[in-house]
């Protein structure tokens, strides 16, 4: 009976603990909720005020502060004043601290001490978020949530919002067109460009949405979206074709808001609003690049009507996803132009830092050195900003050609008619568009 005891004594205490070590390393979900949130409050309740005030995120008191703490409290010495905690909230990811900050604090100051922060609690990242004057958010991660991404449960949605990635705080990087209209996506290979543009597609497969794709590689990288497509362009030629026609269609539905007396399509009745168009570009370069004198003038056509939606296809609906390796002016005249209307930047691996100035240089100069960090042997890691300064790593989730084939083909019932562009939808069997599977073994005829 003393044996059995002390085996319970000792054994159970120990398994516990290898429970956890091993759920820290292949489970850090479950380490995080079962003790690491716990073990990380009383560390932040603890050396809250300390760390504050080493990290120089104090100030001194006001003069009424002085006077009461002299007077009241009887104290000769008056300590300065750290940002007030307002909410503490725990999550399966990491915590996050609402803080009410001083006068003579600003949100720089917290951003700018957030490594210090980081190791002053044992977190894996401190990211701090503006939420209103005043007010700052702790965003902290208890984990490394881009090393196995598993995108959050509640996720925002909208008419045209797609949740692409996970942000290293937790939260689901969200495509909103209505916010950010045209965005470029750069990378090279192997990077996880194109698992990118999976997400995004199979987003958007969704939606009520006409997609146009754009894939100068004879197809090989949008084909089996074809389904889903209301046009495909494969062809340098036909990518000239197609973007006359998308323009034609922007004229059109700028006669019809000038009917209506409508700013946008959304403002016009749902019954005679158009649906919104997505033109996915997988290789830019591939619009640029010319063999002979004999091209260069369907090149220039092709970023002129490029830059033309960019600038004003925002309004009629008509959205712009550029994807490429590179992406500056040594692709040709209009190539800088053309890149300031994409407002939206996601830079995954790149092969040198002048690619990552390109992408991020002229929006969000931090983010270059973080681009130039990411490891090759984490594809689908990305630094995305935006023309606000903020920038984010992120991280899309494994999704696969043929999944994402799969879930064109599911919607297929949601693939608009665009007269204009009737001419390049791609032809799709009977047996794709019902999602079946298609057999690419030629049938060889018996003989006798």
């Amino acid at each position: 009976m003393t044996d059995l005891s002390t085996l319970f004594e000792v054994g159970i205490p120990l398994a516990g603990a290898g429970g956890l070590g091993y759920a820290k390393v292949r489970a850090p979900r479950v380490f995080w909720s079962l003790a690491g949130l716990h073990v990380t409050k009383v560390r932040f309740a603890v050396t809250y005020r300390s760390t504050m005030d080493v990290c120089g995120l104090t100030v001194q008191p006001s003069r009424l502060r002085a006077f009461m703490v002299r007077t009241v409290a009887r104290r000769s010495d008056v300590p300065p004043v750290p940002p007030k905690i307002r909410r503490v909230r725990g999550s399966a990811t990491g915590l996050r601290v609402t803080l009410r900050l001083p006068a003579g604090l600003e949100p720089a100051d917290v951003m700018a001490a957030s490594e210090r922060l980081r190791h002053a609690w044992g977190v894996h990242s401190v990211n701090v978020v503006e939420t209103k004057p005043g007010f700052v958010e702790l965003r902290m991660t208890g984990y490394d949530v881009l090393r196995r991404v598993k995108m959050p449960r509640r996720r925002p949605s909208g008419p045209m919002t797609v949740p692409v990635a996970l942000r290293e705080d937790g939260t689901a990087y969200v495509r909103d067109y209505l916010k950010v209209p045209h965005a470029l996506t750069l990378g090279a290979n192997q990077s996880g460009k194109s698992m990118y543009l999976r997400n995004l597609i199979a987003g958007l497969a969704r939606l009520d949405v006409a997609l146009v794709g754009i894939d100068c590689k004879r197809g090989v990288e949008q084909r089996g979206y074809a389904p889903r497509l209301s046009a495909l362009a494969v062809t340098p030629q036909e990518a000239s074709e197609v973007l006359d026609a998308l323009v034609g269609e922007m004229e059109d539905r700028f006669d019809q808001l000038s009917e209506h007396g409508a700013a946008d399509i959304w403002a016009l009745p749902e019954k005679v609003r158009p649906l919104p168009v997505v033109v996915l570009v997988d290789e830019v370069a591939e619009l640029f690049l010319v063999a002979g004198k004999k091209d260069e003038e369907r090149r220039d056509r092709m970023v002129m009507q490029m830059i033309r939606l960019g600038q004003m296809a925002r309004a009629a609906g008509i959205f712009l996803e550029v994807c490429g390796q590179r992406f500056g002016s040594e692709l040709g005249k209009g190539a800088t132009t053309l890149r300031a209307q994409l407002t939206g930047r996601v830079v995954h691996r790149v092969n040198d830092k002048q690619t990552a100035d390109m992408g991020l240089g002229d929006i969000a100069p931090d983010a270059v050195v973080a681009v130039t960090t990411i490891p090759p042997d984490r594809p689908g890691v990305a630094v995305a900003g935006d023309s606000s300064g903020g920038w984010s790593r992120i991280r899309t989730p494994e999704l696969s050609a043929a999944e994402a084939a799969a879930i064109c083909a599911q919607f297929a019932r949601r693939t608009p008619h665009l007269p204009r562009l009737a001419a390049y939808r791609p032809v799709v069997s009977t047996a794709a568009e019902s999602g079946e599977p298609v057999s690419l073994v030629k049938p060889i005829p018996a003989t006798d």
